[in-house]
C-alpha cells in the first residue's frame, strides 16, 4: 500500500485557517490600541493637562509681573495699615486686560505686597478655592478681610519665601484649583494666579464611562470588517490555491481571473504565466517523447531487420554483408548521437555541467571552428563567409562555445538556400561580442520563432531532415549558463540570422587558446 507524501496531522488540523487569523489579528490589534488608549487617557491626560495650564498661568505671571518690575512709580503704598494704589499703573493693567495682553479669563489673579495682605484683585473665577466663593467683574480696592484668607496668606508666604510657587490646592469636596505665583524683581509685590481644575476630573471620569462602550462597539465592528477584509484578502488566495490543484491534476489550462497592478495582481500574472509555462513543456514533453520515440523506432527497426537478414540470408555473401554492417553502424551511431544529446541537454540544463570561465578571443575560435567545415564546403559546393578579423576578448567556457558554433553552424548548414552560401561574423561591440550565424535558407514564420530554441521544437516543416531536434535546445541551455543575450531574426523566404552576445572580461587582456586539432565538420 503506497502512502501519500504529505499526510495531514492533527496539528495540522487544528491550525487556524489565514482567514482566522487575520480576524483575530485584526480584532486584537484594534482592542490593543483602545486599551493603550484608555490607559493613556486615564494616566496622561490629567497630567498633560496640568502642565498645559501651569503654562498658561506661569505666562499670565511673568506678564503681570513683568509690569510691575517696569512701573517707574511704586504700584501701591501702604501707610498705618491703610492702602493707597497708583492709579496710573492700574489704569494700565485695565487696558491689558482689555486687549488680551493680560488674559484673567476663567482666572483670579491677585496681587500681594510684603504685609502678605492683598494688594489688588481680578476674579472672574467661581468657586475660588483661594478667596471667597463669590465671583468679581474686575479689579476691586475694596477693603475685603476675606481675601485676606489664611489660605492666601500661606500660599503668599511661599511666594515671599520661594521666590515662585505651583500648587494645587483642593477641598473635601473633591474641587482642585492650580495656583502659581511670582515675585516681583524687588521682593516686594507677590502675584498669584489660580483656576479651576475641577473640569478636567470630570472630562476624565465621562471618558472612563465611555470608553468600555466605545471599547465594545469598535471591537463588534473590527470583528464584521475583519471578516469581510479576511474574504477578500483570501479570496485570490483561494483562487490561486483552486488553480494549483488543477494543474497538480493535469489541467494545465487552469488560470486565475484576477486583474490589478497590486502584489496579488502581480502573482496572479505570474501564476498564469507560470500555468502557461508548465502547460506548453507538458506539451513539449510529449512532443519529444513522440519523436524520440519515433526516431528510436527507426534505427532500432532498421539494425534488427539487417541484424536477421545477415543471420538468415546474406551471411556468406561478404559484400552485402559488410554492407548491411555498415547501415547498422550508421543506425547505431545515429542512436549513440540522440542519446548523447538528450543527455548533454540534462546536465547543462540540470547545473550538473557548469562552465569553466576563462578569457580568450571569441573572433579566434570562430575561425577555427568555421575551418572544419572547409571540407565539406568543397564537397558539397557550398560557400561559408567568415567575418572575425578584429580580436574580440570574451570571459566564457571555449569548449562550451565551441559546442555552440558547431551547433549553429550545423543547424545553418541542414537550410541552406539555392546558393548554398552561409557565414559566421564575430563582432566586437560595447557590451563585448556579437556572434551571429546566417543562411540564406527558407526562413523561419513568426509564430516558430519563440518556440525555435524549445526542446525537440522543428520549424521549417523539416521534421525529415538529419538531427536530433536538440541542438538549438543545447544552445540555449548553454548561453543561458553564460547570462547571454540571445536570439533569431527571420523573415521567410530570406533565411534566418541566429545571434548572441557575450560580455567582455572585467579585466586582463584575452589569452590566446591553442589551436585545437583539426577535423571534419561535426554531422
Amino acid at each position: 500500500m503506497s502512502t501519500p507524501l504529505y499526510r495531514r496531522t492533527p496539528a495540522a488540523e487544528r491550525r487556524l485557517s489565514m482567514r482566522a487569523r487575520l480576524t483575530v489579528f485584526l480584532c486584537g490589534m484594534t482592542a490593543l490600541i483602545l486599551l493603550l488608549v484608555w490607559g493613556l487617557t486615564t494616566f496622561l491626560l490629567q497630567p498633560r493637562y496640568n502642565r498645559f495650564i501651569r503654562t498658561q498661568l506661569s505666562q499670565k505671571a511673568d506678564t503681570l509681573v513683568s509690569m510691575i518690575d517696569s512701573s517707574p512709580e511704586p504700584i501701591s503704598e501702604r501707610t498705618f495699615w491703610k492702602l493707597k494704589l497708583n492709579p496710573e499703573f492700574w489704569e494700565q493693567v485695565n487696558i491689558a486686560m482689555n486687549d488680551g495682553t493680560l488674559d484673567v479669563t476663567n482666572t483670579c489673579v491677585e496681587v500681594s505686597d510684603v504685609s502678605l495682605q492683598y494688594v489688588n484683585y481680578a476674579e472672574n473665577l467661581y468657586p475660588c478655592l483661594v478667596h471667597e466663593n463669590r465671583p468679581a467683574v474686575g479689579w476691586s480696592t475694596s477693603n475685603l478681610t476675606d481675601r485676606d484668607t489664611d489660605v492666601a496668606v500661606k500660599l503668599r508666604e511661599a511666594v515671599f519665601d520661594k521666590g515662585e510657587l505651583y500648587e494645587i490646592v483642593s477641598t473635601s469636596s473633591d474641587a482642585a484649583q492650580m495656583v502659581v505665583g511670582r515675585l516681583s524683581a524687588d521682593r516686594q509685590y507677590a502675584v498669584l494666579v489660580s483656576t479651576n481644575l475641577h473640569q478636567i476630573r470630570i472630562a476624565g471620569m465621562v471618558m472612563n464611562q465611555l470608553l468600555p462602550v466605545i471599547l465594545g462597539l469598535v471591537l463588534l465592528i473590527s470583528l464584521a470588517a475583519s471578516i469581510w477584509f479576511g474574504d477578500w484578502f483570501t479570496q485570490p488566495i483561494s483562487e490561486l490555491s483552486a488553480a494549483a490543484r488543477r494543474i497538480a491534476k493535469g489541467d494545465y489550462s487552469a488560470r486565475v481571473s484576477r486583474s490589478g497592478q497590486d502584489e496579488m495582481g502581480q502573482l496572479a500574472q505570474d501564476f498564469n504565466h507560470m500555468a502557461a509555462e508548465v502547460e506548453r513543456t507538458s506539451q513539449l514533453q510529449q512532443e519529444l517523447l513522440a519523436n524520440v520515440s519515433h526516431d528510436l523506432r527507426t534505427p532500432l527497426t532498421l539494425i534488427k531487420g539487417y541484424a536477421e537478414t545477415i543471420r538468415d540470408l546474406t551471411g556468406n555473401s561478404a559484400e552485402r554483408r559488410n554492407a548491411q554492417l555498415g547501415i547498422i553502424i550508421d543506425e547505431t551511431n545515429r542512436l549513440s548521437g540522440l542519446v548523447n544529446s538528450v543527455m548533454e541537454l540534462s546536465r547543462v540544463r540540470s547545473g550538473s555541467q557548469k562552465p569553466q570561465l576563462v578569457e580568450f578571443d571569441m573572433a579566434q575560435l570562430c575561425s577555427e571552428v568555421a575551418e572544419r567545415y572547409e571540407a565539406v564546403c568543397a564537397q558539397n559546393g557550398w560557400t561559408l563567409e567568415v567575418q572575425a578579423d578584429d580580436v574580440c576578448p570574451v570571459q566564457a567556457d571555449p569548449a562550451m562555445m565551441e559546442r555552440v558554433l558547431h551547433n549553429l553552424l550545423g543547424n545553418a548548414s541542414h537550410h541552406l538556400g539555392a546558393d548554398g552560401w552561409f557565414a559566421v561574423r564575430c563582432l566586437p561591440t560595447p557590451r563585448g561580442c556579437r556572434v551571429e550565424v546566417q543562411d540564406h535558407g527558407p526562413g523561419i514564420a513568426a509564430d516558430d520563432l519563440p518556440r525555435i530554441f524549445d526542446r525537440y521544437y522543428r520549424s521549417r516543416s523539416d521534421s525529415g531532415k538529419t538531427g536530433t531536434g536538440l541542438g538549438l535546445s543545447i544552445t540555449k541551455a548553454i548561453l543561458q549558463s553564460h547570462s547571454a543575450d540571445f536570439g533569431v531574426d527571420s523573415t521567410l523566404g530570406r533565411g534566418a540570422t541566429f545571434w548572441f552576445v557575450l560580455s567582455s572580461p572585467a579585466a586582463k587582456p584575452a589569452a590566446k587558446l591553442p589551436a585545437p586539432g583539426k577535423g571534419g565538420a561535426p554531422s
